[in-house]
This record gives C-alpha cells, sequence and structure tokens, in this order.
C-alpha cells in the first residue's frame, strides 16, 4: 500500500520544478480501477496525458471516455512479483481494441524476461515504448544480454521507443546515480528521436530511498548535454506521441 499521493501534490511538484505538462501513468496498485488518474487529467486539462491500465473486457466506449480526457495508451506489466504476465491473448485483444484509437502501449517487464517477450513484441502494431531502460543491470554494462536486446529492438523497428526513468530503480551506487549513466547515454545516442523522460513520482515501492525528485530534474542536463537534445527529450519526443491527434 503506497503513501497518499494526491493530484494536488503532484500538480504542486510539477510548478516548482517547471515541468508545464506531463503524463501520468497508472499505478500498478490501482489495477483497472482508472478514477484517480482520470479525476487528475479533468483537473490538469490539456496539460496532462494519461496511461490506463485496462482489462481485455473494455468497451470501446469506455475508451472514448478515457481518450475525451486526455488518455492515449495503455501499459502491460509483465512483472511477476507486481502480479503482471498474462496469457499473451489477453494483451491481444486489447491491442485490437485500442488501435483504432491511436493509442500506443508502454511495456514493463524484467530484463530477464525480455528475449522470451521479443516475438510477441515485434509483432504489436502500435508504437511500443519500453519502460525503465527495460531495467537492465546497469552493473554489466554495454555488453549484458539485456541491453543488447534492447539495443536491437530499438534499432530495428522505429515502432519502439524507450523510456530513461527510474535511474534510482537500476543504480547500484545510489544518488546521483553516475553508473546508469552509460545505458542512458547509448539510448539518447542511439534513438534521440525515441526517447521520453520520467520521474516516476512518487517511486512505489522503493526499498533503499526515496529519490529527491530535483536531483532527477538535475541530471537531465548531465545526460542531455545540448539544448537540441533536451528539446528532443522533454518537448519534441512526447508531444509527437501524446499531444498530436
Amino acid at each position: 500500500m503506497p503513501v497518499d499521493a494526491p493530484q494536488e501534490t503532484l500538480f504542486q511538484r510539477h510548478r516548482h520544478l517547471g515541468i508545464d505538462r506531463a503524463v501520468i501513468v497508472q499505478a500498478s496498485c490501482h489495477g483497472t480501477d482508472n478514477a484517480a488518474m482520470m479525476g487528475a487529467l479533468k483537473a490538469g486539462e490539456d496539460r496532462y496525458r494519461g496511461v490506463a491500465v485496462v482489462a481485455d473486457d473494455i468497451t470501446d466506449h469506455q475508451l472514448a471516455d478515457m481518450h475525451a480526457v486526455g488518455v492515449r495508451g495503455v501499459r502491460f506489466n509483465f512483472v511477476k512479483r507486481l502480479g503482471g504476465g498474462k496469457p499473451l491473448d489477453v494483451y491481444r485483444r486489447i491491442l485490437a481494441k485500442i488501435k483504432s484509437f491511436g493509442w500506443h502501449l508502454i511495456v514493463y517487464f524484467d530484463a530477464e524476461d525480455l528475449e522470451e517477450l521479443t516475438p510477441f513484441l515485434e509483432s504489436i502494431e502500435v508504437p511500443v515504448v519500453v519502460d525503465h531502460m527495460g531495467v537492465v543491470p546497469v552493473e554489466q554494462g554495454l555488453d549484458s544480454t539485456a541491453f543488447k536486446l534492447l539495443h536491437r529492438l530499438l534499432l530495428g523497428d522505429e515502432k519502439f521507443w524507450v523510456k530513461i526513468s527510474c535511474p534510482e530503480r537500476l543504480s547500484k551506487t545510489g544518488p546521483p546515480y553516475f553508473d546508469v549513466d552509460p545505458i542512458t547515454l547509448k539510448l539518447l545516442e542511439s534513438v534521440p528521436d525515441r526517447v521520453l523522460w520520467g520521474t516516476d513520482w512518487p517511486h512505489p515501492n522503493m526499498k533503499t530511498h526515496i529519490p529527491d525528485d530535483g536531483q532527477l530534474v538535475d541530471r537531465i542536463m548531465r545526460i542531455c548535454d545540448t539544448s537540441a537534445l533536451r528539446q528532443k527529450v522533454l518537448i519534441d519526443n512526447p508531444t509527437r506521441l501524446y499531444w498530436t491527434d
């Protein structure tokens, strides 16, 4: 049971950090009850977009209601310890329903499961965002099997995007997460037009520490060391995926 994280706190945090627009991703702890996420989208108006978690029996009418308030994608959680990993036919039925809305998919998985999931991911016909850098083991570096698989996916098909979020979950050395930089920089170098950034606030299930969101924002200046790259990652890329209907 995570701590309370009301929309008012989120909006205040964004104002303080200078974030004008953001995407709210449905938290796993809420399951398929997207009411809190949709309420925040309504309160935030056009400044916010959403990613939902839905069941395979969701109706077109329910999807249309979500689209109207700003939902633009769904998230599939394959992490077994978080209750993920349903039969693939369940996910295929959901994908068939969201395709006509122009939505995309976010996938969250453990790195060791990527090889098994690759054929399914390659068969998907909507854009696919890989969450949290594929949770690759940063201590193994760019030569790890997990990173090579992720890198091959991104280079092999332009439908694949990647989110350079959660260095706090991947790091073995802790703040300011320097050990995650080689992975992040390689992803930025390889597919700069298909990279998204996020803070993962309010950081559920963190066992070691609660990261400083200001420090996560400051990290942008290190990993995106030119104004052109910051423009892509913070503005152009999310605009293309979330604000272009």
